[in-house]
């Protein structure tokens, strides 16, 4: 049996999940509405472990404050430096892996849900056929240029729209599943 993987993101109504630079300030809209829990707390719950790629991971070195209680996998093909996020109290470790094998390996250890992060490792994963789950929330900003949640497919992947909800200060959140 394998790992379940679900993707969780904020994108802006262009379908970006972060500026050229990584930057996420976007996300957290304006400041004029409360933007508000939106099932993020009861996601990252259900979850056994994070798997993000290097430029995502870097970014939220960037955060400050380590923001994860669950292991998090790094895939990366080089070297990723993890003492300072391991200094913030992360529980992380450098995978050199495919999306197949990632799967399989955290599967012999016990993880049954993976909560797949950053676009490249997102896409990855969406081509080898991976991804489960998606839930996407919709930001109500237009950034005109960033880094894209979905790329290029050799085919079509239909999804099942399992919820769609909104929420104070505009966000509209859709969740699929395969």
């Amino acid at each position: 049996m394998r790992s379940t993987c679900s993707v969780f993101c904020g994108v802006s109504l262009d379908g970006f999940i972060a500026r050229p630079d990584g930057a996420l300030d976007f996300l957290e809209g304006d400041g004029t509405a409360e933007m508000g829990d939106h099932g993020y707390e009861a996601f990252i719950a259900g979850v056994d472990a994070i798997v993000m790629g290097r430029r995502t991971f870097e970014v939220v070195l960037g955060f400050g404050q380590w923001p994860y209680t669950k292991k998090v996998f790094v895939l990366s093909s080089g070297n990723v430096d993890l003492s300072v996020a391991r200094q913030r109290g992360a529980d992380a470790e450098l995978l050199h892996a495919s999306p197949e094998e990632v799967v399989h390996q955290l599967a012999a250890r016990g993880c049954k849900h993976l909560y797949i992060d950053g676009g490249g490792t997102v896409q990855r994963f969406l081509r080898a056929g991976l991804i489960d789950r998606l839930i996407v929330t919709h930001v109500p900003v237009l950034i005109g240029q960033g880094i894209p949640l979905f790329g290029p497919l050799e085919k079509d992947i239909r999804w099942k729209l399992v919820a769609s909800r909104s929420f104070p200060g505009g966000l509209v959140q859709s969740e699929y599943a395969r």
